[in-house]
Order: structure tokens, then sequence, then C-alpha cells
């Protein structure tokens, strides 16, 4: 129970109000750790509590160690605007019987009125490195007073090219703070710079022992010919399956707005999100997600991360993510908080390399189903290598190729080459004869000795 963390009444009574009943594996071991004051890094999947796990423990600090005239002091990043939103509603939340305030920083909206947001001087700041950074250029000494700096979802901030600015942000930061470092992921490319730079004797938490376990989702598999064949799939699947909402995950914003359009023909009630849209159309997206106006959501990776909605029972991947730890998140949108979901994968004959990479890297298999409705010709790759790839045709050597015979050149004799400054100036190349140029004889064939060739005589 969340008693048992001996947390601040108040904070105990937004718990109850948001029906919070017993904390999740996450929460048991990183709030006792981050209330001792220990930089924490910790490695769990999605959808497992890490927000709580990281905001009730600072919440409970702030409220027990008081500053007086102070800045913001506790500094919240995240790698996405919907993130970011989707963060801070829940701080505001777990703070709502405190007196404690929070402000987002996120690109899309108007710096002067975020510069405004810095000026109520918030205890809690939740922002994204970029437009940080901006205020921070913008203002001297804006995050001196920062006693806990919070990084959520590390790896994706790294994977979206943010690891400078996050140790630039850090470095602006109090040297005796304490840092939380959340991700999916510790093994992500850069991730020890970071750690070394903005963390000190960390205590690692590593939850997740295998990377893609989700114990209660479903993960299926199910083979497309062409995209008009995936298509007829995914109109299938939202006719047939039984849910609540679902999201559609697509690598580009093109293919995006092409489904988009493509299930409004069919009526679906359906919307779209993609980094193409204003930020003011994303809030209302996000907004008709939640309140359970939009049935399908139509998304590019924007939505893997920060969205949140309990009602979602059904994650389609109509383009195979371009990595394992993209996967983990998209299908973590459906199963949170110990309820139940579906995620299908369409895989097409380029993509079943890509999906046999990423069952090999989060050590899982998903299973592949059959639908007489919409089965195509495609069923998978004749022959299958130990690593699960496809195994290609081996070319045939040609017959010549095994007979090569090597042969030996002949080193000729090096040119001898005159002296140009010797010859004279337009020297012609002819001999001439009577002011007339003669043209050379052409040469007797000779033999390699020099010898004349041999003529037979004519017979008699």
């Amino acid at each position: 129970m969340f008693t048992e963390f001996d947390l601040d009444p108040q904070l105990l009574k937004a718990i109850e109000a948001l029906s919070f009943k017993k904390p999740t594996p996450v929460q048991e071991q990183a709030i006792p750790a981050a209330l001792d004051g220990q930089d924490l890094m910790v490695c769990a999947q999605t959808g497992s509590g890490k927000s709580a796990a990281f905001l009730l423990p600072t919440l409970h600090t702030l409220m027990h160690k008081k500053v007086l005239n102070s800045g913001t002091r506790a500094l919240i990043l995240v790698p996405t605007r919907e993130l970011a939103r989707q963060l801070f509603k829940q701080c505001e939340a777990l703070a709502k019987f405190t007196k404690l305030t929070a402000g987002l920083i996120t690109g899309g909206a108007e710096f002067k009125f975020q510069a405004a947001v810095f000026r109520k001087n918030p205890e809690i700041i939740i922002a994204t490195p970029g437009r940080l950074i901006d205020h921070m250029s913008n203002k001297i000494g804006l995050l001196d007073d920062v006693e806990f700096l919070i990084l959520d979802e590390a790896d994706r901030m790294l994977d979206m090219g943010f690891a400078d600015d996050v140790i630039e942000i850090a470095s602006h930061c109090a040297v005796d703070r304490q840092t939380l470092l959340f991700s999916a992921t510790l093994k992500q490319q850069g991730m020890r710079h970071v750690i070394k730079q903005v963390l000190q004797d960390p205590v690692v938490i590593n939850v997740d022992s295998i990377k893609g376990e989700h114990a209660g989702i479903t993960q299926e598999l199910m083979l497309a010919d062409d995209d008009k064949h995936k298509e007829r799939i995914l109109t299938w699947l939202l006719a047939n399956e039984t849910y609540r909402q679902a999201i559609v995950f697509s690598n580009t914003k093109i293919k995006t707005d092409q489904i988009y359009h493509y299930l409004q023909y069919h009526k679906v009630n359906v919307g779209v999100l993609h980094g193409d849209m204003t930020q003011d159309e994303r809030n209302h997206v996000m907004q008709q997600m939640q309140q359970g106006h939009i049935t399908v959501l139509i998304a590019t990776d924007v939505a893997a991360r920060g969205l949140d909605v309990k009602n979602i029972d059904l994650v389609i991947n109509i383009d195979m993510p371009r990595s394992g730890d993209e996967y983990v998140h998209r299908i973590g949108r459906t199963g949170r908080a110990g309820q139940t979901g579906l995620a299908i994968s369409i895989v097409d004959t380029t993509e079943w390399n890509l999906k046999s990479s990423i069952e090999r890297y989060l050590k899982i298999e998903m299973k592949l189903r059959k639908v007489k409705a919409v089965e195509g010709r495609y069923k998978g790759p004749k022959k299958v290598k130990a690593n699960g790839k496809a195994a290609g045709k081996k070319k045939k050597e040609k017959a010549t190729d095994k007979k090569k015979v090597v042969k030996k050149i002949a080193k000729k004799p090096a040119i001898q080459t005159k002296d140009v400054a010797a010859e004279p100036e337009n020297k012609p190349s002819r001999k001439q004869n009577n002011g007339k140029v003669q043209k050379p004889s052409p040469a007797k064939p000779r033999f390699g000795d020099g010898t004349a060739p041999f003529k037979p005589k004519k017979s008699s």
C-alpha cells in the first residue's frame, strides 16, 4: 500500500482520489530510494507507473524541505510535447491538495507566455529540452535553484538528438542536486556518456528482466502482399475486433494522412496525429481521444509515448516500427495499469527481416494469425535462417569463373623518350620531299628475332 512509503497525508489523499490502489513494481522500488535522496537509474517498460514513481517522492520532499526566496526547484525533462502535457496533468492531480505549482514549457506555444510562466516561479517545471534551452539563453541563472532533475524517457531523448542539450541543462542546475533517470532501456547508444555526465553513484533499478515482456498484451502477426492489402486487413480488423478505442501506427506523416482519409471514406470514427500538425490541433486531438470522441487514432510515433488513454484495447502496426524499443512503446499504449490489450503487426515481404530483428532483440515471438477473409498470396519466406530472417538465394557460380586462366602478360621494354628541349619547334612528324609531306610506308611484318617472314616459292 502507498501508506507504507510514509508520504505526506495530502499526497495520500490525492492518491485515493485517483483510485490508485497499490503500488506497481517500479513504484515499490523507486519511491523509497528516491525518498532517501539517492540518484536513480531506472529501467522500466512504458505503462508501468513510472510517472508516479518520481512525482510522489519529489512532491513529498518539496513539501517537507522548504526553501525561502528560491526559483524553480524541480525540473522534469521529457522528449515530446504530448508526454509533457500528460505528465503536467498527472503532476497537477497529485499536487491537488498541496500548495505546490507546476509550469509547462514546450515547443509550439507562445514564447512570451512561457516567459510569464517562469516569472510566476512554480516549484516544478516540466519541459522539452529544445524550448528550455531557448529560455535559458534568454535569461541567465534560470535553473540555479533546481534541486531535483528528472529525465523521463531518456532513451527517446537520445534518439531525438537531445543528448548535448540534456548535458547542457544539467550543468546549469545545482551541483548538489538529486537526479533521477527513467528509461525503457539503459543500453541506448550514448546513454553511458549521459549517465557519466549527469548522475553521481546512481542506484540501478531494473524492473523488466525481459525487454519486450508485456504480460497483459497479446502480440500477433498478420501477413500482407502490399499496401493495398494492408488497408483491407486494417478495415477488417477495425470492423471485427472487439475494442473500445484503437491506435494505428504508421512510419510516415504522408501515409498517416492517407490512412486517415481512407478510413474516413469507410465511415470510421477516426482522428489523426503527427508532427506536421500545429500544437493546438494536436492538443485538440488528444483531448478528443481522452474524452472518447475518437474511436480510432492514426498516428506516427509522436503518440508512441505520452499518450495515456485507459480505453485503448487495440494497437495496430500498419508499418513495422524501425526499432525494438519503438515497438515496445507503441504496443505499450494498451495493456496499461494491469489491463489487457491486443497488438497486431501487419507485415509484408519487405518487413519480414525487420520483424525478425525486433523479435530477436526483445526475445519475443509474435503469434501468426490467419484470417481467410483477408488472406493474401504472401505466406512468409520459404526458408528461414537460425536468426529468423529470410534465407536469400545463393547466386550460381558461372562455369567460366571456375575455369579462370591466369594469363601472364609479358613485360614490354620501356619506351625511350627523347629530350623534348633538344627538338626544334614545329618539327614535322613526317619526312618532307620537295615541300610535300611523304606518307610513311607501311611497316613490313617481322618475326620476334628480326628476320623476314618466310615466303613459299611459286611452283612452275
